[in-house]
């Protein structure tokens, strides 16, 4: 039985070993939290800070490969772990380039993958004349998730909420749709593609809002973005399961936004909604066996269930019982001890043909199922 590892135990973990059990497979995970979502589904927890070289060395360099669940990581201890013949899962060069969103950008302009125009600002000071290339996007380079690290700059007054360390300035493109796409790619190249994500996103959070799978586009679109995630997922010379997030205009161009190497939330909804999760295809792709079949068996909608403003603290979920009472709604909740305004505390998967219920009952969901602190 292979003994692999997963450095960070959040939510990602934890449904990562909800699919777990259906493998003969010796889970571990190292995170600082003992209360973390992971920490009771997984067969061995290790206390220990994922970014810290000696505690991820110490951690993997007994076990048969390494996962992620969040790229800030410490990617030199994941390096002498795999000369040492660990398997690690994406490669650490794939994740070297990933997690700096500096070098992301320049992978794409060398690779020729279309994406937002960009400048690079070491400081604040480069930052300010670079008035000219405004409205755009200020983007830490390391260090950035969820919407943190990331500032938009609409006109020169909005330079001082830029980031005074190496980060990336992306023009603004005049977006009409958010695309994900999911692949996997295994250890021989093998390649499988899950149905496109339209995601809506919360534009006072920078947080997902509601997804509906598969997205409504025209075929040359579609093939466009399958073409581009392709070839983005093919220079990273990586097995593993990658989201590859794009932006489509108005005049059906495609652009690469970013890419993440782990499963992701965008492929939430594939534990019900397709035959083979997200989750179950990294396990396929870690332990050797075949690749799952990403077929949709519904058209699903997914609503993240984040903290309410005002509510920080022990969390109390208000309309769960309504929610639940739905027809071909799924509840996940992620187990965090503490609230807070914002944090992801759960998601709902809802399963239906018809898109306009899908998106009607996305918005009841958001409406019912509120998670308040315990007063």
């Amino acid at each position: 039985m292979l003994k692999v590892g997963i450095l960070g135990g959040g939510q990602l973990g934890r449904m990562l070993l909800q699919a777990a059990a259906n493998y003969p497979v010796e889970t571990f995970v190292l995170e600082n939290d003992e209360q973390c979502p992971a920490a009771h589904l997984c067969h061995h927890f290790t206390k220990g800070d994922i970014r810290n070289f000696d505690d991820v060395y110490e951690f993997g360099k007994g076990l048969d490969a390494l996962t992620i669940e969040i790229e800030s990581v410490n990617e030199d201890a994941l390096e002498k772990l795999e000369n040492e013949g660990v398997k690690v899962y994406p490669r650490t060069e794939a994740l070297r380039t990933i997690k700096n969103k500096i070098l992301q950008k320049q992978f794409y302009a060398k690779h020729q993958v279309p994406t937002a125009p960009f400048e690079i600002t070491a400081n604040l000071e480069e930052l300010r004349a670079k008035t000219d290339f405004i409205p755009a996007v200020h983007k830490i380079g390391a260090g950035g998730y969820d919407g943190k690290g990331v500032q938009l700059l609409k006109t020169a007054d909005d330079i001082s909420k830029g980031f005074d360390a190496p980060s990336v300035l992306e023009k603004m493109v005049a977006i009409d749709k958010e695309i994900a796409q999911i692949i996997a790619i295994n250890e021989k190249g093998e390649i499988a593609l899950y149905p496109l994500v339209d995601m809506v996103f919360n534009p006072d959070l920078n947080l997902l809002d509601y997804q509906i799978s598969p997205a409504s586009l025209p075929e040359k679109t579609l093939w466009k973005i399958e073409a581009i995630s392709l070839r983005v997922v093919k220079e990273l010379k990586s097995p593993g399961l990658f989201a590859v997030e794009l932006f489509v205009s108005k005049q059906g161009d495609v652009f690469v936004n970013e890419t993440a190497p782990r499963v992701h939330n965008s492929g939430h909804h594939t534990i019900e909604a397709n035959f083979s999760s997200q989750f179950d295809m990294l396990w396929r792709i870690i332990l050797g066996y075949p690749l799952g079949n990403t077929g949709p068996i519904y058209p699903s909608a997914l609503v993240n269930i984040v903290g309410e403003e005002g509510h920080s603290g022990p969390p109390q979920y208000e309309g769960l019982a309504e929610v639940l009472q739905m027809d071909c709604a799924f509840v996940h909740l992620y187990g965090k001890k503490q609230t807070k305004p914002g944090r992801k505390m759960g998601h709902v998967t809802i399963l239906s043909k018809d898109t306009q219920d899908l998106i009607h009952r996305a918005h009841k969901v958001k409406q019912t199922l509120k998670v308040i602190s315990k007063q």
